[in-house]
């Protein structure tokens, strides 16, 4: 179930919305149930814009998922962040629906 959403943020920001704060909880509690597993949080963004924002704005963003994790209990010491902007699309970013899938949090197993 936790696979199916989405982490999101206010539009050209690193402000987390209320609903992401919910998941947030809720993905500490795995990972706090995950003893062995340490984890990078991964800021992805898509190509629209200026490259050098796209990048801080992407580590912007995975910076406060990691701290709003370790605010709802995850151990600080097994998360890591880092952000790419635009420099590893998962689609197309020739149109909205492809732009909107590249800007993601991926989470990886480290």
């Amino acid at each position: 179930r936790l696979a199916e959403e989405t982490i999101e943020f206010a539009t050209g920001s690193a402000r987390l919305t209320p609903k992401s704060i919910e998941l947030i909880g809720r993905l500490a509690e795995v990972i706090k149930g995950c003893p062995q597993a340490d984890l990078e949080v991964a800021g992805h963004t898509d190509n629209v814009g200026d490259a050098e924002r796209n990048l801080t704005l992407s580590r912007e963003r995975a910076a406060a998922v990691v701290k709003a994790l370790v605010a709802a209990g995850a151990p600080a010491d097994r998360l890591s962040s880092a952000g790419y902007g635009e420099t590893k699309p998962i689609a197309s970013n020739d149109a909205a629906d492809g732009r909107a899938r590249n800007r993601r949090i991926e989470f990886v197993l480290k």
